[in-house]
């Protein structure tokens, strides 16, 4: 990463504590054999395919977490321009609008300002691979049986978070020198979950021209 780059992804901007695998474990074995290939410059559609005798939970929980650090960093550094008054609305433009709902206060879909939305987003991810019963961290403890439905419903509220920063604050990813790092971002997301069919090729459509 650049030293512009660097400027502009750094702590300070992050919207939320990233997630972070213990050293030593399976899955921080993942998270860095991901990581170096991508570091390598390697093909993003090779870079997410399932490596051989590795279990499939454990590939899409690292991405998981991964995706959720890297979302919120992005979302952190335009978090400033996107206030109740720019977005009063949760929308990727005028054909989407994304309610909220979680089941506690919002029982039934909420259209939400979209800072409100993205803050109630990021605190049900934390919660969500926080939780060692959804996202276990000790080694022989068993994925949830609906384990890859609760990274569905992750991976699909995180893409809207692309579908609003693309669509409504892109201009201002241009101007802090992010465009190619969001990009790059972007298509890792969209490869692996398209690899893995774990969103709605339909969910896809706001950014299918992308």
């Amino acid at each position: 990463m650049s030293i512009a780059l660097k400027q502009v992804f750094n702590k300070d901007k992050t919207f939320r504590p990233k997630r972070k695998f213990e050293p030593g474990t399976q899955r921080f074995e993942l998270h860095k054999r991901a990581q170096a290939s991508l570091n390598s410059g390697v093909d993003l559609k090779a870079a997410v395919q399932l490596p051989s005798g590795e279990d499939q939970n454990d590939w899409v929980a690292v991405h998981v977490v991964d995706f959720f650090n890297r979302i919120n960093l992005i979302y952190g550094t335009i978090c400033e321009f996107c206030t109740e008054r720019t977005c009063p609305v949760m929308s990727g433009g005028p054909k989407y609008e994304y309610r909220w709902q979680d089941d506690l206060k919002y029982k039934k879909p909420t259209a939400l300002p979209a800072p409100q939305y993205m803050n109630l987003l990021m605190d049900w991810i934390e919660v969500q691979i926080n939780n060692e019963d959804i996202f276990p961290t000790c080694v022989g403890v068993p994925f949830p049986k609906n384990f890859l439905q609760i990274c569905k419903k992750i991976l699909c509220r995180l893409f809207r978070v692309f579908v609003h920063v693309y669509i409504h604050h892109f201009d201002r990813v241009i101007v802090m020198g992010a465009e190619a790092h969001v990009n790059t971002c972007y298509k890792h997301f969209y490869y692996f979950v398209t690899e893995m069919n774990l969103i709605d090729r339909k969910e896809l459509e706001p950014l299918s021209m992308r």
